[in-house]
């Protein structure tokens, strides 16, 4: 057994997983990219940048209780597509060159260790929060990949550049880095926010804060982040104000209609309606009291959703409104 299938072994062990079934459903299949596409030799390994350059700053954001943090990655249209379309055509303009080969492009849209592959391959090293990190490029970028049977040469990797620091790990509102490289994924507010379809564990509900879909502490305290560059693409521009304009109260009004309308072509819209409602509904548990927030809970004490009024009554008990 590799070190990469021993290591993803332990962790699932550990159930660091979660609710994230599919991360054991693959088995090996994940760590062995023959297996998972029969025929591949090679891994193509991409990144790409996403922090918007209009984007409010983030810490200025977290800081004010009254507004919603989103995790800067989700401000513009849904990666998964851009990251495609730009591997569909980048395979494209090789077939010219080359000819016709055997391929499939993936962006975080099957069982590949992306982090892995991209760390073999030179794009960066393998953070202590678990992220990849580059020296000219930080952390604040998508990885994608094209498993391929082209014989091409392999890249080295580089050495990690962490050294002794250690401030992911004391930013980590939840203390999710259990350890320097090891994440237990059930107190991850990204986990929490965005994978995690049930009820949040009351105990974390208070650590949360404002962060309603994600959280980028962790990359926002690193010092190699200073060479994050802004991205180009206009995809990833910021929508809907969401970078800032966003207060807890407003957002928290919106409709279903206006949830689905709103954030059509947003990673956002994957979590649904009620699990948007439910983060809203933290965030506004953990926000200084006032009229208006009490008014919008109290607005959703009944909602048809248990889920919802789960997390409004709780809200509500913390402005001791119940």
């Amino acid at each position: 057994m590799s070190s990469v299938e021993a290591g993803l072994s332990a962790w699932l062990a550990m159930g660091f997983h979660g609710d994230m079934d599919y991360m054991a459903k693959h088995g090996i299949k994940r760590t062995r990219p023959n297996e998972l596409v029969p025929g591949t030799s090679r891994v193509i390994s991409v990144r790409m940048n996403y922090l918007p350059s209009d984007s409010q700053e983030s810490w200025s954001v977290i800081k004010d209780s009254r507004k919603a943090f989103i995790s800067r990655y989700a401000l513009g249209r849904d990666y998964h597509k851009v990251l495609r379309g730009r591997l569909q055509k980048l395979v494209e303009k090789m077939e010219v060159a080359i000819g016709t080969f055997n391929y499939r492009v993936f962006s975080d849209s099957a069982p590949v260790m992306e982090v892995e592959w991209a760390s073999k391959s030179g794009l960066g090293w393998r953070g202590k929060h678990t992220l990849l990190l580059s020296r000219e490029a930080g952390s604040f970028f998508f990885l994608a990949e094209i498993y391929t049977d082209i014989p091409l040469p392999i890249d080295e990797p580089v050495k990690s550049y962490c050294g002794s620091c250690t401030r992911c790990l004391e930013v980590c509102p939840t203390s999710a880095i259990v350890a320097p490289y090891k994440l237990d994924a059930r107190r991850c507010i990204s986990y929490l926010t965005i994978e995690l379809k049930g009820s949040i564990p009351e105990t974390l509900r208070p650590l949360i804060g404002n962060r309603v879909y994600g959280c980028d502490d962790c990359q926002l305290i690193c010092p190699w982040n200073k060479f994050a560059k802004p991205t180009q693409e206009p995809d990833f521009a910021v929508r809907n104000g969401l970078d800032d304009s966003g207060s807890l109260v407003a957002l928290f009004a919106w409709t279903q209609d206006e949830f689905e309308t709103k954030l059509a072509g947003s990673p956002i819209r994957r979590i649904g309606y009620q699990q948007w409602l439910r983060n809203l509904a933290v965030g506004l548990g953990n926000a200084p009291t006032s009229p208006s927030v009490i008014q919008v809970l109290k607005d959703r004490s009944n909602d048809p959703s248990a889920l919802v009024q789960e997390h409004v009554h709780w809200a509500l008990k913390q402005h001791s409104a119940t």
